[in-house]
């Protein structure tokens, strides 16, 4: 059985909204998009190298999808590690109104997301990979469906933006996997997830 694995960038302020460039996401008036572009360097390439080095199949949004097709099927070396495996593996995109995807490989999924998701997690080869798409994750995560997280917290503040943990989320705890910083200030960290909260104090007991 695959393994759901996120990876998501998001700033200092949580927000995850449009990463790669000014036009990708202008929802609600943002103005900030491509606001991860400076801090790309080989430290970042090498870490997303080694990611897309154990997918067996992508899981996407709708908004993500149409991105990574708009570019990706132009991007024909087979050495690429990003474009070889996007364009030679399955997708599976959870879209209600996609009905003719132009992208080879892509499978639309229309129903009931936990039975559909969970159906591919036991029969992908390797990891379900969901990039970006952060209602998607959102939605993922509040289900329990995802294994791992790797959030990757970029040194900048937005002030305005969608935020990946919004208010109304399903508490949920994690247990750190590892993590690393790039020479640009990337703080990698890996998460796998452990289920519900655990609570506690730090009063001194009474002892009466």
């Amino acid at each position: 059985m695959g393994k759901l694995v996120s990876t998501i960038f998001v700033t200092l302020d949580g927000v995850y909204q449009a990463p790669g460039g000014p036009q990708e996401d202008t929802r609600d008036g943002f103005e900030h998009g491509g606001w991860s572009f400076p801090y790309g360097d080989d430290d970042f390439g090498r870490f997303i190298t080694e990611v897309f080095g154990d997918v067996g199949a992508f899981l996407l949004g709708r908004r993500t999808y149409d991105i990574f097709a708009s570019y990706w099927p132009k991007v024909t070396d087979p050495a690429d590690p990003v474009a070889g495996k996007l364009n030679g593996l399955p997708k599976y995109v959870a879209s209600s109104t996609l009905t003719d995807p132009g992208w080879a490989g892509t499978t639309v999924l229309g129903g009931d997301l936990a039975k559909e998701v969970t159906a591919l997690k036991e029969s992908t080869d390797g990891e379900l990979q969901a990039h970006g798409s952060g209602a998607l994750v959102q939605s993922l995560l509040d289900l329990g469906l995802v294994d791992r997280l790797h959030l990757l917290t970029f040194p900048v503040v937005l002030g305005t933006g969608r935020r990946f943990f919004a208010e109304g989320a399903v508490p949920t705890a994690f247990r750190h996997a590892g993590g690393r910083i790039t020479g640009a200030g990337v703080s990698i960290q890996t998460y796998d997830l452990e289920g519900r909260p655990r609570y506690g104090s730090y009063e001194l007991p009474d002892n009466g």
